[in-house]
């Protein structure tokens, strides 16, 4: 991190989100995650909305919804829910779930999300939470402390596992014997498109992002590369960011010049794939 981010990562102020904040903290959500869709087509993000509903849920932890603010301004925010841990007897066992976790274009890369993390990890094991479970980006999560959920025998509702599920424990030995399959609240799977939409018409009219597709990384890769990559069923070359570098490295017809190529276009194109990321949002 440069000498200036660490300037402004001094700098950073993070306190509890209030009522007053909830517009311009959906508005921070929405900057960031405008460029965020994983379809080829323009899309409206729904996180803003997404937010606003879990504020509502019995889930929603407002001990741990913290903001970031750099000078005075609001550059991001983390919000959690509790999800749990289900085991074979139905036992229930309690967890967090944080997300989304926004900061600011301009602002990123700076250690924002970082910091975030952070605090809010050290606020909720005082609070007496046992772990964070994410679905989240399977390079970057990894330098901030997060494994790997199957190490620890937990699985999705579905019982499956891919390696963008992942769990943190606050403390040592905090999921020693619990396995199980794991939820969240329904709220993350319940937004129609219509509703984001509507939405949407309370912040200023902003022009829609065009995803970049998939074919400008298919077009430079063997056919045995191209056909992999295929498999994945994505659009738009955002869909790589969700498939971690190992996931990828082990399909069949990728080799070490596929995964160069795949760095060199996801990065041309501003965004970050792969275990060269580095943990600085």
């Amino acid at each position: 991190m440069s000498k200036a981010n660490n300037d402004n990562i001094n700098k950073l102020h993070l306190r509890l989100e209030r009522p007053e904040d909830y517009d311009a903290v959906e508005e921070v959500a929405r900057e960031a995650f405008w460029d965020g869709s994983w379809e080829a087509e323009p899309r409206i993000t729904e996180i803003p909305l997404l937010i606003s509903r879990l504020r509502d849920c019995s889930s929603y932890v407002p001990e741990l919804h913290y903001l970031a603010e750099l000078d005075g301004k609001l550059v991001g925010q983390i919000i959690y829910t509790t999800s749990k841990v289900v085991d074979d007897n139905g036992t229930e066992h309690e967890m967090l779930t944080f997300g989304p976790l926004s900061v600011l274009p301009e602002c990123q890369s700076q250690g924002v999300g970082k910091a975030l993390m952070q605090h809010t990890f050290t606020k909720a094991k005082k609070l007496g939470y046992r772990a964070v479970l994410i679905f989240g980006y399977p390079d970057y999560y990894p330098r901030a402390g997060f494994r790997r959920a199957a190490e620890f025998g937990i699985t999705t509702s579905d019982g499956k596992n891919f390696d963008p599920f992942m769990a943190y424990p606050l403390y040592d030995g905090a999921l020693d014997g619990i396995k199980g399959k794991y939820y969240i609240d329904p709220a993350y799977d319940d937004l129609k498109y219509d509703d984001v939409v509507e939405h949407d018409k309370k912040f200023p009219p902003k022009e829609l992002y065009i995803p970049i597709p998939i074919s400008v990384l298919l077009d430079r890769l063997s056919p045995d590369a191209q056909k992999a990559l295929e498999e994945l069923k994505g659009k738009a070359l955002k869909i790589m960011t969700t498939r971690s570098e190992n996931e990828i490295s082990e399909m069949e017809g990728i080799d070490s010049q596929a995964i160069e190529v795949i760095r060199t276009v996801v990065k041309e194109h501003g965004l970050y794939w792969g275990e060269s990321r580095a943990l600085t949002e």
